[in-house]
């Protein structure tokens, strides 16, 4: 890879300074394609530890719009809890700055339809950091899928102890909400097999230190009448597997499996697995991000993309809040526009919504990609 110079690397500002905050601006401060040049956190204190314990030289403050002004940066990642998400991808987009968003983009559907609406009226890229699509044995297993034909079933399994104190632990729905949301996104990145409809059902073990459901079973159809069969839980103190889960897929022409980790295996002949190398993780998400500003391309999980991937997550929790009732996925999305509508509070972003045909319509008209770059390569707009 070419190194970038100083110069060429995107000034961003992060939002957001705890644990995972911490991650993004350790990957930035080495990263070619982007520099933290400014941190906003309501806890100013804490923006100011976490910058200077990873040495950086960044403006810090609780006001994005100030920070922004003072650093020079072109655009924000956020990186604050799901529940700010939708606030602070507002402001840095109604101010004039594109987004990379962690997931999940917002706890509903319909939240998320006035984000796409919201991209369309300031003309900026909102990007989801699916960061869990950026694995190079992801990569190779997804090759290795779209060389056997149709599919007839995809299995993933998710089995963890995770100990993560704070907002998590206090979710209702952890496991679906936080973790599967980043399975159910690897489904839809291994094919274009579509999900629509799902039956789940979600429980807590009487074991868990969870508020919420910890673990849970859903059957997704998918358009061609193939089936997803996922199992997860986050409470689970043995036989554990990758965070990426364990995948298996059975086809026309054969199977193969992933171990979430480093074994693509296949026992069909002739087809080979060959993993290449790239930016993984949350460098891969950013890496797309900025190459997408810089080319104008749509990049992966462009805001519409990801609308499909959270129908998945409320879709799931809809089923098990109805003992397991069937929920399809198109109707679900259908209705969360009118629910958008009813709870937007800006002109410009409701007449927007209100004059798609279908939320359909709204998540699939051509995506920002389809204008002009929006970023030189030398950072400048």
């Amino acid at each position: 890879m070419t190194e970038m110079s100083e110069s060429m690397r995107l000034p961003v500002v992060v939002v957001g300074a705890g644990a995972m905050g911490g991650e993004w601006l350790r990957m930035l401060s080495r990263s070619p394609h982007a520099r933290a040049v400014g941190v906003v956190d309501l806890d100013v204190d804490l923006a100011r530890e976490t910058v200077a314990g990873i040495g950086l030289d960044a403006v810090v403050g609780a006001s994005l719009v100030d920070v922004v002004e003072r650093s020079g940066a072109r655009a924000v990642v956020n990186v604050t809890v799901p529940q700010a998400h939708r606030v602070v991808n507002e402001q840095a987009m109604r101010a004039g700055l594109p987004v990379l968003c962690e997931k999940p983009l917002a706890p509903t559907v319909a939240e998320a339809l006035r984000q796409v609406a919201l991209a369309d009226a300031t003309g900026q890229l909102l990007m989801v950091s699916q960061s869990r699509r950026y694995f190079d044995h992801l990569a190779a297993f997804r090759d290795v899928v779209g060389a056997l034909g149709p599919i007839g079933a995809v299995h993933a399994q998710f089995f963890h102890e995770d100990h993560e104190p704070g907002f998590r632990e206090q979710m209702a729905h952890p496991l679906l909400v936080d973790m599967s949301v980043h399975h159910f996104d690897m489904l839809r990145y291994l094919s274009a097999d579509e999900p629509v409809s799902v039956r789940c059902d979600s429980w807590n073990p009487s074991w868990s230190w969870f508020a919420g459901d910890a673990a849970a079973t859903a059957t997704f159809e998918l358009a061609s009448g193939a089936r997803f069969v996922y199992s997860g839980s986050r409470a689970t103190p043995g036989l554990q597997t990758s965070w990426n889960a364990d995948w298996r897929v059975y086809a026309e022409h054969g199977a193969t499996h992933w171990d979430g980790d480093a074994l693509v295996e296949t026992d069909t002949v002739g087809v080979e697995v060959e993993v290449r190398s790239d930016s993984e993780g949350i460098e891969g998400s950013l890496k797309e991000f900025v190459a997408s500003l810089r080319s104008g391309r749509t990049p992966q999980n462009e805001v519409r993309a990801n609308v499909r991937t959270l129908a998945m997550v409320e879709g799931a929790i809809r089923s098990s809040d109805r003992g397991g009732e069937k929920v399809v996925l198109d109707d679900l999305i259908e209705e969360s526009l009118a629910l958008a509508i009813a709870a937007e509070e800006h002109d410009d972003i409701r007449d927007l919504l209100r004059s798609w045909t279908s939320a359909a319509d709204g998540i699939t008209t051509p995506a920002w990609g389809s204008a002009p770059a929006m970023i030189a390569s030398g950072g400048a707009r």
